[in-house]
Formats: structure tokens, C-alpha cells, sequence
């Protein structure tokens, strides 16, 4: 840019900031200015531009001087970046990158998943391994050349390259023969590993059920639904309803997985089945390496399933010695290269609801670009909470997330979490000097903490968390009405919260409603066993009675468990009590047959929502006063259950009895308050319907409301709202 418009200088990458010094003419360098904000690369993105006017130095051409470190200040590091269209050109043309997997520029490729250390430069990377050759050193050090400074660049005499192994022994080398072997692997039925950008792949034919089977029981992954990589937009528009919002997420260089609607086909191979194990939603995605667009040129089928490398509750492999050993002999083939990832990261997971794309998980495309906020957030470090991790550190007054790490539950995840705590506080150089915990003082997540030695710690209260998380997002300091909607979080009297009407700001919070208290019969267990709590409201709302309805229910339960979970009740033998919405929308799934043991984390909370009709204005009625109760929700649906009324109907009319319910709540506390500021968080608020309709009446009746966007609703973004509190309570000197 700076030669285009005739000017002379310098620019320089610090860990800080970029520096640019130029001399001309004053026309010349306002162009110039404006220039660098109008033709940034897709994925680029400038805080902002601070001119200042200096002495005139004479200077000859233009150069980029060497980076250095000038203080602990930082620049912000690139998330993992989609192969770009001109290097998917390049890998067609005869000559050194001709089919060449690892393929990159300076708009495209690794960044976040191969760097090691700032400033970012190939020395930091594991690229640092591959010396460039004569070719690509001429393309790196031309400032004219799309490879200019691009610090993965790489060709087939000098980059990384694929092995093919069965059987744990390696079959060859050869690119050729490696993407004909693999392609006719998945056509003839077979599974492979592929490591991909941020870790491992089990891939197979989608079309073939026996296929997919195959990976679900590798996995031991009974019923959680699996991602599909389609060829193009093409392809994939014939199985899937996509809308503008939805290609633009699928075709953008984050390349995410997408929740779509399926379509419903006549005469027409469909996907597997067992792929979403028979919801209405399918998670896709597009290529995004090129492997995937090298593959898809030798195979017939217009899908693949493409899920992550691991064995379920264990992180994404991404070590070549682990998965030889750990999948050699259940699959059929390992596909490896010998690039280092250095962070871990999963796809991420986004929806479209209410034309907005929101992320529900928070990884490659996305992580390490911080949330930028208004609070001082320097030094703190926030240790999320126990399922759907990610923590979070503060650095000035940015806010910098993990990738998604999982549930804090196994091992393996655990030491993921601390290695990858420590990495990002070396990366960002952040000394920790207050932590802020979930106030659960079990989670793995709070007993962390503990490691960090003797320094304040702040514990938030996990909807708080969820209510700041989202007001941290918005840039909001001020008190607002916080609705908070999940499964499960530690409440200040020692019950389980889950269904929270908040009157509170980024310090504190008044609960001023929550859904009735509930045994939760068997603790956790009730979360992967809904019948159990379908069968704790039969006998709240109808006592012993309960058992002489006659309900389908009854007819896939063994009636000498139910006996059993009664008398747990009476006696209050680990039957804890819960406001969680969440198992509320259990219940009801039970009851209508939906789920009655989960084989994937809020099944029946997905299959009660993928009955909903949008046509549908009926709901049911109920009682809000200090709490809400949901005694003649029940008795209705139990009534509907009786005289046959269709399982869609009564779904619908669920969903919108809930909407009815938050409105009602916000509105007592806007005329009792006077704020009409309304903040929507926590993992219910994944369900498209439930929060646009939700949205939708708030919005008539003249709130002003705020939902996640950038940041996951549900427990992946629970530790940015522990840093926002823990901050300001700094602020205030609470701590």
C-alpha cells in the first residue's frame, strides 16, 4: 500500500502494536490511511489507527523491520484461518505446491494452533522446524508476493507432508496415492483419523449407516449428534434449509459447524440416520484445509462425517504417537502430518437465531480474539465452570477466552485445562494477581484456583456469571433485569439454581423470582436420567396418586424404580432440591416419551424443541407470585397426555407456556423497578424458538434486550462473566 501510493518509511510488527512510519506527501498519506481500514485482508481486523505527526526523516523505499518485544504489552494473535481461493488455485497449477496439502498465504492457514510465543514470527511457531527453501524464502522476503512475511509458508520440497498408516505401520509417503487410498477407504465403507489444523478427525462416508455405527462405537459415543463436511454450498443446500445468515457463516474464513434444519427427501439418499440420532437439526460445515478440498476431488459421496479424534469425555487428540497407538486397530486407515499443533482446538459450533449468528462453541476461527470491554480487567484470571469449560484472563481491558475445553470431569481434560491456563498466561504475559471462581466449591474448575498460591479470590455465583458473561458482551454497567436459564448452578442457600430472575449489576445481584423448588432425586444422575424428574413432578403435583394415571410413561418404566425413587424423596436421601429449568424441560421430555435416559448431554431438551410448531399459539397456565409454579402446567400436559392430543402440540404449547412465564416475571420486576434493561443468558437459550419468540414479546412490550452473540449463552462463557464481576468488585474495592 504504502509503495502504491508513492510513500516512504517503515512498518514494524511488536508485541504491542503495529508501527508504521512514513514520508510523503500529505494527500498521499491520508489515502494512505484511509486505505489500510477500507483493503484489510477478510480476516483482519484494526482496533484502531492513532496518527501522529512527526519530524521529517529522509528515507529510501519502504522496508519491514525485524519485530521485537518493547514491553508486556501484546498484539493480538489470528485465529486459524480457512485456506483461501487463490492458494486452492495455486495447488492446481504444475510446480512445487501442485496438490499440495499444507498450502497457506498471508490471508490464509494456521496461526493460533501453531504458535508458541509472541511476537509472531515462523521462529515462534512449529513451523520452525521446515528451513524454506529457495522458493519460498523469495516468496516470503517479496513484499509484492501474496506470501510476503506469511510465516507458515511452505511447499512440498520444504514444508510438511502427510504419512499413511494401517495397522500401525506406515504404507507411504506419496500425496497421490495417499488422497486415492483414503478416498477409496471411505467409499468402500471404511473409517479413517485424519489430523487436521487443531487436532484429530474420525471421518467416514455419511451415507453409509454401518460406517457412522462404526465411529459411535469407537467414540463410546452412544447418541450425541456428529458433524458433516459437504463437498460445497451446492451440496449441501439439498439436504439442508440454509437461509442468507446461515451460507454466510457456513462460506465465512472462520468456517465453523453450522446448526441447520434437515430437509425432508422423497426418493433421494439422505445421511445416516444414526448422525443426529434422529433430531430435525444437522450440524455442517465446509471444507476449510486442503485436504478437504483434495479428498472431495476423488469422492463419489457428497458428505463425509467428520467429528473430533477422542473418546468421549477426552480432549481432541493431537499427538501422532497417541493416536497410532490409541486407534490402530479400529480403524482402517491413519492419515498424519508432521506439523506440530501446539493449541488444541475443536470446531466451533454456531446457530442462526434471530438473524444473528450465535456461537454455542467457542474454538478454531474464533479463539484467541478477545472480548473488549469497558472494565479493567489486568491480571485477573477466571476459571469457568465445570462442564462446557473455557476460562479466561484479563490483560488492560480485553478479555481473552480458551478454546473450548470440554467437561472438567476426566483426567485427560483436566490436564489439558491447567496446560493450557499456563500457555495462554505465558502467550499473553499475564502475571495473576486476583482469580475469580464458580462458588461451587467441588468443581475441579474452584479447586484450581487453589494451585495459584495465596492471592485474593473472588467466587461468583454461577447465574450471576452467566448474566454478566452477557452484559461483558454488550459493554453494560449498570443494573439490569438478568434472566438466567440452564441446568444446574450452586445457589447461595446451598439448593440448585437453574431458572433465575435477577434484579443486579456487574457487582451484585437481588434474586427477586426462580421457578419452584423441585427434589432432584439421584443428584447428577437426574440430568442423564430425565424420567426421574418427570417422575418428582408427578408426585409434587398429584402426591401418591401420581401412579394411577395412566400415562405412557408408566409403560417404559419398571414400577419397583419408581417405588424406590418415592421413598428417596420422603426420606431426602441425596434428592437435593432445584430450581433448574433445565430439568423441567426433562420432565417433560419423560412425559412424552421423548428421553428417558440420555445418551448425550440436554437430549431431551433438543428432542422436546425439534417438535415445536411455529404455528402453535396455545400454552398452559400457571402461578407466579414469590416463586413460579408449575402445578398446572403439569396437570395440563398430564390431561393432554390423556385424551391423545399429538406430542407437537403439547411440546408447542410447553415452549410457550415458558416464554409467558419470562415475560410475566420481567415485567412484575419493570413495574416494581423501573428498569426495562432485560439480559438473557444461560444454555436454555440455545433453543431458536425460545429465544426468538422470547425476543420477539419482550421487544413489543418495549424492553430493551441483550442475548450472546459472540460469546456462548451457555456454561462456555460462564468466565467471562466471573472476570467482569471479579473486576468490578476490584473497582469498588470489594475484594
Amino acid at each position: 500500500m504504502a509503495i502504491n501510493h508513492g510513500l516512504n518509511g517503515w512498518v514494524l510488527n511488536t508485541n504491542e502494536n503495529v508501527l508504521i512510519r512514513v514520508s510523503g506527501n500529505k494527500e498521499a498519506i491520508d489515502l494512505f490511511l484511509e486505505s489500510l481500514e477500507k483493503e484489510t485482508p477478510l480476516a483482519a481486523m484494526i482496533e484502531k489507527i492513532t496518527p501522529e505527526e512527526i519530524s521529517y526523516e529522509a528515507f529510501t523505499g519502504f522496508v519491514i523491520l525485524k519485530s521485537n518485544d518493547i514491553s508486556d504489552e501484546i498484539t493480538e494473535i489470528s485465529p486459524d484461518i480457512a485456506v483461501c481461493h487463490e492458494c486452492m488455485e495455486d495447488i492446481a497449477i504444475a510446480g512445487n505446491r501442485l496438490n499440495y496439502a499444507f498450502v497457506n498465504c498471508t490471508n490464509c492457514g494456521p496461526r493460533f494452533t501453531i504458535i508458541r510465543d509472541l511476537p509472531y514470527d515462523r521462529a515462534k511457531t512449529t513451523m520452525q522446524e521446515f528451513p524454506m527453501c529457495h522458493d519460498c524464502r523469495m516468496e516470503y522476503e517479496n513484499l509484492h508476493d501474496r506470501r510476503f512475511h506469511a510465516q507458515p509458508v511452505a511447499c512440498e520440497h520444504c514444508g510438511p507432508a502427510y504419512e499413511l498408516f494401517a495397522r500401525g505401520k506406515k504404507i507411504s509417503e506419496s500425496s497421490g496415492f495417499i488422497v486415492s487410498n483414503i478416498a477409496q477407504t471411505i467409499m468402500n465403507g471404511g473409517v479413517l483419523l485424519v489430523k487436521g489444523l487443531g487436532g484429530m478427525h474420525l471421518a467416514c462416508d455419511a451415507f453409509n449407516e454401518d460406517a457412522v455405527e462404526k465411529i459411535r462405537n469407537i467414540k463410546k459415543r452412544d447418541g450425541k449428534p456428529f458433524a458433516v463436511m459437504f463437498r460445497d454450498i451446492e451440496a449441501l443446500r439439498r439436504y439442508a434449509v440454509t437461509d442468507v445468515t446461515e451460507e454466510q457463516s457456513l462460506l465465512s474464513w472462520r468456517r465453523p459447524i453450522v446448526l441447520l434444519e434437515m430437509k425432508r427427501l422423497a426418493n433421494q439418499p439422505v445421511p445416516a440416520k444414526s448422525i443426529n440420532s434422529g433430531l430435525n437439526l444437522i450440524g455442517v460445515m465446509l471444507p476449510y484445509m486442503p485436504i478437504h478440498y483434495l479428498l472431495f476431488q476423488q469422492l463419489q459421496t457428497a458428505a463425509i462425517v467428520l467429528t473430533s479424534g477422542n473418546f468421549s469425555s477426552e480432549p481432541i487428540l493431537t499427538e501422532n504417537q497417541e493416536a497410532i497407538s490409541q486407534f490402530s486397530a479400529s480403524v482402517e486407515a491413519i492419515l498424519l502430518h508432521n506439523r506440530g499443533i501446539f493449541n488444541r482446538t475443536d470446531d466451533s459450533i454456531v446457530r442462526i437465531i434471530a438473524g444473528k449468528e450465535r456461537i454455542l462453541r467457542r474454538s478454531r476461527g474464533y479463539v484467541p480474539a478477545p472480548v473488549r470491554t469497558r472494565l479493567n480487567t489486568d491480571g485477573i484470571l477466571a476459571f469457568g465452570a465445570e462442564l462446557t469449560n473455557c476460562f479466561c484472563i484479563g490483560k488492560g481491558r480485553k478479555a481473552f477466552l480458551s478454546q473450548h475445553i470440554g467437561d472438567l470431569k476426566g483426567y485427560e481434560t483436566t490436564q489439558f485445562y491447567e496446560e493450557t491456563i499456563s500457555r495462554f498466561l505465558k502467550l499473553f504475559r499475564v502475571k495473576p494477581s486476583l482469580l475469580a471462581v464458580d462458588l461451587h466449591p467441588d468443581y475441579i474448575s474452584t479447586r484450581t484456583a487453589q494451585n495459584f498460591g495465596h492471592m485474593p479470590v473472588v467466587a461468583v455465583q454461577h447465574h450471576h456469571a452467566h448474566i454478566a458473561s452477557c452484559m461483558a458482551e454488550h459493554n453494560l454497567d449498570e443494573m439490569v433485569i438478568g434472566v438466567a436459564l440452564d441446568g444446574t448452578g450452586y445457589g447461595d442457600d446451598g439448593n440448585i439454581w437453574g431458572a433465575e430472575f435477577f434484579l443486579c449489576d456487574l457487582n451484585d445481584y437481588t434474586r427477586m423470582n426462580h421457578f419452584e423448588y423441585i427434589p432432584l432425586p439421584g443428584g447428577d444422575m437426574a440430568a442423564e436420567e430425565p424420567w426421574r424428574m418427570a417422575v418428582s413432578w408427578l408426585y409434587h403435583v398429584y402426591g401418591k396418586d401420581f401412579t394411577t394415571l395412566k400415562l405412557p410413561l408408566y409403560k417404559e418404566l419398571d414400577s419397583e424404580k419408581i417405588q424406590l425413587l418415592v421413598n428417596m424423596i420422603d426420606k431426602k436421601i441425596n434428592c437435593p432440591l432445584t430450581s433448574g429449568a433445565g430439568r423441567l424441560f426433562d420432565a417433560v421430555a419423560s412425559l412424552l416419551g421423548l428421553c428417558q435416559v440420555a445418551s448425550f448431554q440436554a437430549e431431551g431438551p433438543m428432542r422436546l424443541e425439534s417438535l415445536v410448531l411455529e404455528n402453535c399459539k396455545e400454552s398452559y397456565p400457571f402461578d407466579i407470585g414469590q416463586t413460579i409454579c408449575f402445578g398446572p402446567v403439569i396437570r395440563g400436559i398430564v390431561d393432554d397426555l390423556m385424551l391423545e392430543v399429538h406430542p407437537t402440540i403439547i411440546a408447542s404449547k410447553f415452549h410457550n407456556t415458558i416464554i409467558s412465564v419470562i415475560f410475566e416475571a420481567v415485567n412484575m420486576i419493570r413495574s416494581a423497578e423501573g428498569i426495562d434493561k432485560v439480559v438473557l443468558s444461560g444454555g436454555v437459550f440455545q433453543n431458536k424458538y425460545l429465544l426468538e419468540r422470547t425476543i420477539s414479546l419482550l421487544n413489543e412490550h418495549h424492553f430493551i434486550v441483550y442475548t450472546h452473540a459472540a460469546v456462548p449463552c451457555n456454561d462456555g462463557g460462564i468466565a467471562l462473566g466471573q472476570l467482569a464481576v471479579a473486576s468490578k468488585r476490584r473497582e469498588l474495592k470489594c475484594v
